[in-house]
């Protein structure tokens, strides 16, 4: 999984439209302090210090979409209760579409109350309809999904069995997906999968999967015909377990199992961890991801969720630097360009003098080393905004990058000198500099100042170009030229 296609699918959601369908509920939290037993009675009593409100069900997928940038809308029954009306104007407030959004009467809209002590929780408190929406209601949304289903590029389907996914609707989206050609992401309940049939996804739990497979899972083996029954049953396109602390595995139908190892972090809650795996993969399936990558995405996105309390979403940010980490040992330097962005932001509050420079640095030599401790000498951070692969051939040929940009990435980020990268797709870093507003604009002794492309936005800020003189001999062509002279036959 390569970070720059997570970066321009990130870049991209926005024109990514996703529909959700299934069960909505709100998730309520009560957090307070616990430090004596009721005289009433042998429990706790938990003093409430404060609460707040989140999405819950297929509204935790939701709102794990929009937070990444999706273009989201919702198709559901809920109550025309208080509730409900706090569901309506929170996806309001996200800019979800709710065109497809019913109010029943006679229905009530879930919420779940958790409440929580010592990083805790002491109790639950379900209050909801589990009833099969009533069929006046079935049809309203059957003839909404008829006329509005090609309008999406996913449909991402949340089952908690409270009575809206009908046998109906589920047979209605999924033939609609089929004739469209639009991904069905589905994250299934219940024992019986059969009123799945021809998805493309379906992404249960271990658990879940022995239940709907009757195979018990207890080795790879097993896990291997379960996954075999329920792919040959239902007529899947594709199959991901989620298995907790061993991580994924995705079967499809002619290749071989891919085995996803868990990202290693303290685990505080896995609730919701679910809809993080669903909104992930579905919007990786949406910008033309291939499976693989969707997947590993998604299992990278559940890793960091698990490590916070209570339904949570996700930024970009987030997710590219968990991948940073990964494809670079650790290292944590490299940004896109809206992370770093909101780093630089908070770096200049703090008094912070940033210098920025750019270049291919393709073969790094001791030249451009010395540049750089140079440049990072004019301030208090650097800065190192990166051409990317596509650039440099246009910058100097078909022949050239002899590395590739993650690589290139990765070398710059391990020298001390240098405290982020950000790598660039344009001929000039020009985009870049306007967003960061650096204080020192560094470049090579080469240029003039009337020749250093985004002068007037530093010093229009009030900063200044600094020209650094470059070591004499040193350069990339000159290393290239003696490798062929020396091993060219």
């Amino acid at each position: 999984m390569e970070r720059r296609k997570i970066e321009r699918l990130f870049a991209g959601a926005r024109q990514i439209k996703v529909l959700v369908i299934g069960d909505l509920m709100l998730d309520e939290y009560l957090w307070g302090k616990t430090d004596r037993i009721s005289p009433e009675a042998p429990v706790q009593v938990v003093d409430v210090l404060r609460e707040d409100v989140r999405l819950g069900g297929a509204g935790n997928v939701v709102s794990n979409l929009a937070a990444l940038g999706a273009a989201v809308s919702v198709c559901s029954v809920i109550g025309d209760d208080d509730n409900g009306a706090l569901l309506r104007s929170t996806f309001n407030d996200l800019n979800v579409g709710t065109d497809g959004l019913f109010a029943d009467l006679n229905r009530r809209t879930g919420k779940k109350t958790r409440v929580m002590a010592s990083h805790q929780q002491i109790v639950r408190i379900d209050r909801e309809t589990k009833d099969a929406l009533h069929p006046e209601f079935e049809i309203m949304l059957i003839n909404w999904l008829q006329a509005n289903i090609c309008n999406y590029h996913v449909l991402v389907v949340s089952d908690y069995l409270k009575g809206v996914l009908t046998p109906a609707i589920l047979e209605t989206i999924i033939t609609l997906g089929k004739s469209s050609s639009i991904p069905v992401v589905v994250d299934p309940k219940g024992s019986d999968y059969s009123k799945y049939c021809g998805a493309t996804i379906l992404t249960p739990n271990r658990k879940e999967a022995e239940q709907a497979s009757a195979i018990a899972i207890n080795d790879e083996a097993s896990l291997n015909l379960a996954a075999a029954k329920l792919l040959e049953s239902l007529k899947l396109s594709a199959l991901l377990i989620t298995r907790s602390e061993a991580g994924m595995s995705l079967f499809r139908p002619s290749a071989d199992p891919l085995h996803i190892p868990t990202v290693a972090r303290e685990v505080y809650d896995v609730t919701g961890a679910g809809d993080t795996v669903l909104a992930l993969l579905s919007l990786g399936l949406a910008s033309g991801l291939s499976l693989d990558d969707s997947s590993k995405l998604a299992n990278t996105a559940a890793g960091i969720v698990v490590g916070k309390l209570g339904t949570s979403t996700l930024k970009p940010a987030e997710i590219l630097d968990e991948i940073g980490r990964s494809l670079y040992g650790g290292d944590s330097k490299i940004k896109s360009l809206d992370a770093l962005t909101e780093i630089i932001v908070a770096e200049k509050a703090r008094g912070k003098r940033v210098v920025f420079t750019n270049g291919c640095f393709d073969l790094l030599h001791a030249g451009h080393v010395k540049y750089l401790q140079k440049a990072r000498s004019l301030g208090d951070l650097l800065v190192l905004g990166l051409n990317s692969d596509a650039s440099v051939r246009r910058l100097k040929g078909e022949k050239r990058p002899l590395i590739s940009e993650d690589e290139r990435a990765h070398i710059l980020a391990a020298l001390d000198c240098i405290d982020h990268v950000v790598i660039f797709d344009e001929d000039t870093p020009l985009t870049v500099i306007e967003r960061l507003k650096p204080f020192i604009l560094a470049k090579g002794g080469d240029y003039t100042l009337e020749g250093v492309v985004g002068r007037e936005i530093v010093e229009a800020e009030g900063g200044r170009v600094e020209l650094v003189q470059f070591v004499d001999g040193k350069s990339t062509t000159n290393i290239i030229e003696k490798i062929l002279e020396s091993y060219g036959e």
